[in-house]
C-alpha cells in the first residue's frame, strides 16, 4: 500500500492545489494501490497537522500495511530539519520509502540521504527567509500608521481608506462609547476610584458591552494604557520620550488632533513598565482624551505597576493549579484574620462579581483532600512524568542548541554544493553524514533525558512520604510535579494529573 501525502498553507494563483499534487502523485505510483492524506490551511513548519498524524499513526501500527510514501514536492511533507529527520528515522527503522514526484533521491545511499537533507535544509532557509520578509513589511507598514488589524477598542469603528495610494484601514469614533472611555479617564484620574468602582461605574452605561465583552477591572487598565485614545500633542511626545520610547513620527507631527498607535519592540524585557520596549507611531484617526487627563491616568497606571511585587506563593502550595470550574479564573486564598479563617474564592467572583463562585472551600479542609488525592494516586503510580529534575532540564537545552549550530554547519557546508567536483562532494557528503550521526545521538540523549529516570522518580515519592515535615516550596515542587490542573466548583472536584 502506497500513502500519497499533500499538502497546502494557503490558496495562491501560483501555488499547485492539492488536488494537482495528488494527481502528480498517482501517476507516480504507477497503479499501485494507495491511501491520500491532505492537509489543507496547514504550515510546513511543523508536524501538528492532523492528516500528516493520522499517516504517521497508520504507518507505525502498520494496519493498512503502508510501505512507500509519495508527496509532490518535500518542502509539502516538512520544512523542519529536525522533523524531516526523525520522519526518515521512522521511516528507514520501518523499512518505508519515501520518494518525491519532482524530485529524484535514492534513500538507500549515503549521498542521496546528504543530498535529501541538504534540500529540506534550503526548505527551511526559504521558510524561514519568507518569514524575515513578513516581519519586515509589518514594521515597515506599521511605522507609516496603516492599520495592522486585532479587534477594533471601544469607542471606535472600522472604515476601509486609501493612504499614499495604499488601501488599509483607520478608526472613526462611536459618539456612544466615547463617553464610556471618557468615563473611565474621568473617574480613573481621582485615586479615590478604584478599578473595580470604575467598572461598576460604566458596566450599565448603554454602550459598556457592545462589543459583548463585560467591562472589569483588567480592562479598565487596558483603556488606560492604551494612547489609541490620546490627542498626541508635544507633552505626549516628551512623555514617551523621557520613558525611552522609539518614537517614529518628528515632534511636529503631534499637533494634538490624533491618536497614536503603540507597538512592542524587538527588545528582550519583561517588565510591565517599561516603555523603552515599545514603538509609538502618529495614527490617522482622531483622539478625544485630552494629553493632560491621559498622562495623569497613564503615571498613576505606571506607579500601581511598580509598586507591586511579582507574587510569590506563600499563602498555599497549591498555589496556580486550582481554577474555577465554572468560569476558568483562579482560584485563591483568602484569609480573615478577625474570624482566624481562611478560604478558596473564585478571584473572578471576587474582583468583578462577575461568577457564581466555587461555593465554600475551607482552605485546610481542602489541602488536606487533595494530599490524600495525591497519596492515592502516588500508590496506584509508580513513574512520574513531570520532569523536576532541573539539571536534567538544563542540560536538554544545551542539547537542543547543539542541534541549532549543526543545522547552521549543515548549511554552510552546502553553500559549495553549487560548482563542487566530485572530491569536494565526496568530502561535503562524508561531513554532513557525520554531523547526521551526531545528531541523531543528541536526539537520542534528549528523548533519554525527557523520560522520568528512576532517581528523580524515586525523590518525588521519598519526599511525599514525609510530605508535612517537607518546606513550603518543596511542597509546592512536588504538588507541580504530580498535578496539572485542579477545577472545582459547588458540587464537583476534577484532578487532571501529571501522571
Amino acid at each position: 500500500m502506497i500513502a500519497i501525502y499533500a499538502r497546502q498553507s494557503v490558496e495562491k494563483e501560483d501555488s499547485i492545489s492539492i488536488e494537482s499534487q495528488i494527481e502528480m502523485c498517482e501517476y507516480e505510483a504507477r497503479g499501485e494501490e494507495y491511501v491520500v492524506y491532505k492537509d489543507k490551511g496547514f504550515s510546513g513548519k511543523d508536524t501538528n497537522r492532523p492528516e500528516f498524524q493520522k499517516m504517521m499513526k497508520d504507518i507505525k501500527s502498520g494496519k493498512k500495511g503502508i510501505t512507500k510514501v509519495i508527496v509532490y514536492k518535500l518542502d509539502r511533507i516538512s520544512r523542519s530539519i529536525l522533523d524531516f529527520s526523525t520522519m526518515m528515522d521512522t521511516f528507514s527503522k520501518l523499512k518505508v520509502e519515501f520518494s518525491s514526484a519532482t524530485e529524484r533521491f535514492d534513500t538507500s545511499t549515503p549521498m542521496g540521504r546528504a543530498m535529501l537533507n541538504i534540500c529540506i535544509t534550503f526548505a527551511q532557509l526559504e521558510r524561514e527567509t519568507t518569514q524575515q520578509r513578513v516581519r519586515d513589511n509589518y514594521i515597515a507598514r506599521s511605522q507609516k500608521g496603516f492599520y495592522m488589524g486585532g479587534p477594533v477598542p471601544m469607542g471606535f469603528k472600522r472604515v476601509d481608506v486609501t493612504i499614499d495610494g495604499i488601501k488599509t484601514a483607520m478608526y472613526e469614533q462611536i459618539p456612544e462609547e466615547v463617553e464610556v472611555v471618557k468615563k473611565i479617564y474621568e473617574m480613573y484620574s481621582s485615586v479615590n476610584n478604584s478599578c473595580y468602582d470604575i467598572a461598576e461605574a460604566v458596566r450599565n452605561m448603554p454602550a459598556s458591552s457592545v462589543r459583548k465583552r463585560v467591562v472589569t477591572r483588567a480592562r479598565v487598565q487596558d483603556f488606560i494604557k492604551n494612547p489609541i485614545y490620546v490627542k498626541a500633542d508635544m507633552n505626549i511626545y516628551n512623555f514617551y520620550k523621557s520613558k525611552g520610547t522609539t518614537i517614529i513620527n518628528p515632534p511636529e507631527d503631534f499637533i494634538g488632533t490624533n491618536g497614536c498607535y503603540l507597538y512592542r519592540g524587538d527588545k528582550d524585557t519583561s517588565k510591565q513598565t517599561d516603555l523603552s520596549n515599545a514603538v509609538l507611531v502618529i495614527a490617522p484617526h482622531e483622539g478625544f482624551i485630552d494629553s493632560d487627563l491621559w498622562i495623569a491616568c497613564r503615571e498613576r497606571a505606571l506607579a500601581q505597576q511598580q509598586i507591586k511585587r511579582n507574587p510569590k506563593a506563600k499563602n498555599t502550595w497549591l498555589a496556580g493549579l486550582i481554577k474555577c470550574g465554572n468560569c476558568g479564573y483562579a482560584i485563591v486564598k483568602k484569609t480573615y484574620e478577625a474570624k482566624n479563617v481562611s478560604y478558596f474564592l473564585c478571584s473572578r467572583k471576587m474582583n468583578d462579581k462577575l461568577c457564581s463562585g466555587a461555593g465554600t472551600i475551607h482552605s485546610d479542609e481542602f489541602e488536606n483532600a487533595i494530599y490524600e488525592k495525591m497519596k492515592e494516586k502516588l500508590s496506584a503510580y509508580k513513574e512520574i512524568e513531570q520532569k523536576v529534575d532541573l539539571q536534567s532540564d538544563h542540560r536538554i537545552e544545551e542539547l537542543k542548541l547543539r542541534i541549532a549550530e549543526i543545522d547552521e554547519e549543515i548549511l554552510e557546508i552546502v553553500k559549495g554544493v553549487k560548482d563542487a567536483s566530485a572530491t569536494v562532494m565526496k568530502y561535503i557528503n562524508q561531513n554532513v553524514e557525520e554531523l547526521e550521526t551526531e545528531k541523531k545521538r543528541i536526539e537520542a540523549d534528549i528523548q533519554r533525558l525527557s523520560n522520568n529516570n528512576s532517581s528523580t522518580q524515586e525523590k518525588v515519592i521519598c519526599d511525599f512520604e514525609k510530605f508535612n515535615e517537607l518546606s513550603f516550596e518543596r511542597k509546592r515542587e512536588i504538588a507541580n510535579a504530580i498535578i496539572k490542573r485542579i477545577y472545582v466548583t459547588k458540587d464537583k472536584l476534577e484532578i487532571i494529573w501529571n501522571i
